[in-house]
């Protein structure tokens, strides 16, 4: 007899996912919920049945991190369970990090930016890349709620299956799969109070899926993932197309109104992109909102003599002579 269909689901999932990773260090983020339990699982077998066959017999660097927002009564109790049950499951190493989660951009937000700055750092630390539980379920709400916010299509295409140290395994599977694994497997899952409290977006979102899926009889969750991959496609093709339009400007520090006016709109705005980031440096791009885009984009389209557009971190960006031009407040005389 085979493993129940639910454990044999993700650990295929999984199989796939670690592909060309045999020798890289993994780590698993757990906070103890059915998604990331069943990750937790499906990785330690995984990874201890290529160790097995390797030639060396050992499995490779592959470790879980929890990590404790400090949000509830109990968490630090509810980490080091966790970190118990990586032991058990067989990571090594095993790693349990407080955080302090500031109040800036609401609650959710706010847990997010404090764990992945954890993840971030365990990633640094060991040279490892961080497995993460999010399912298709997850990804159809996220694809729900850029629609909601009118994002554009980056936010429609939601998570990435690999986003730099990140890999996110199951965005194919149903999040009633890594229950039922857990379930099979006897793990002890943990049910977050969190996910219950109306202040939390997620919580209504799954309650606005369940209404979706009954009023259009099923499949939304399926159909909004695919819109997702499909978009990614898309934009992906765009992006390669704009970085040779980009690469054909040559030397052009800043580059003519007339060159950019001739490309179409989403090639445009992603050559302005590439150009900002290269003046501004790559990580200050992501801080630019689509009102930036549209105020620039006006700037080569719509020319009738308007001022600079300011630009976080101190930038200024204007036109003049036919090009755009960019540079930090303070170096404007």
């Amino acid at each position: 007899m085979g493993p129940a269909p639910a454990v044999a689901e993700v650990r295929l999932a999984v199989r796939q996912a670690l592909v060309g990773l045999a020798d890289t260090p993994i780590f698993v983020a757990c906070s103890g919920g059915a998604d990331s339990l069943a990750l937790a699982s499906a990785v330690a077998f995984e990874r201890d049945t290529a160790g097995r066959r390797a030639e060396s017999g050992k499995p490779p660097v592959t470790g879980l991190v929890t990590v404790d927002h400090q949000l509830q009564a109990g968490s630090a109790e509810q980490a080091q369970q966790v970190a118990r049950l990586g032991y058990e499951l067989g990571f090594d190493p095993v790693v349990a990090l407080a955080v302090e989660v500031e109040q800036a951009d609401g609650p959710e937000a706010d847990a997010r930016t404090a764990r992945y700055a954890a993840l971030s750092a365990i990633a640094s630390t060991y040279g490892a890349i961080i497995t993460l539980g999010h399912t298709l379920d997850d990804q159809a709400e996220t694809v729900l709620l850029g629609l909601g916010r009118g994002s554009g299509p980056r936010s429609v295409c939601g998570m990435s299956p690999r986003q730099g140290q990140y890999l996110r395994p199951f965005l194919g599977v149903r999040r009633a799969s890594t229950t039922a694994a857990c379930a099979a497997l006897g793990l002890p899952v943990w049910h977050d109070p969190h996910n219950e409290d109306e202040r939390y977006t997620r919580v209504g979102l799954r309650r606005i899926m369940t209404d979706l899926e009954r009023v259009l009889h099923g499949g939304v969750a399926e159909a909004l993932a695919r819109t997702a991959e499909l978009t990614r496609q898309d934009l992906e093709a765009l992006d390669l197309l704009a970085a040779e339009r980009y690469r054909a400007l040559g030397d052009e520090r800043e580059p003519l109104v007339s060159a950019l006016a001739s490309e179409p709109a989403a090639l445009r705005q992603r050559i302005v992109r590439l150009w900002v980031a290269e003046v501004m440096g790559h990580g200050l791009v992501p801080a630019l909102t689509s009102a930036h885009y549209e105020a620039i984009d006006a700037l080569v389209t719509r020319w009738h003599g308007q001022g600079p557009v300011d630009l976080p971190h101190g930038f200024v960006l204007w036109r003049a002579s036919g090009r755009l031009r960019l540079a930090p407040r303070t170096a404007i005389r």
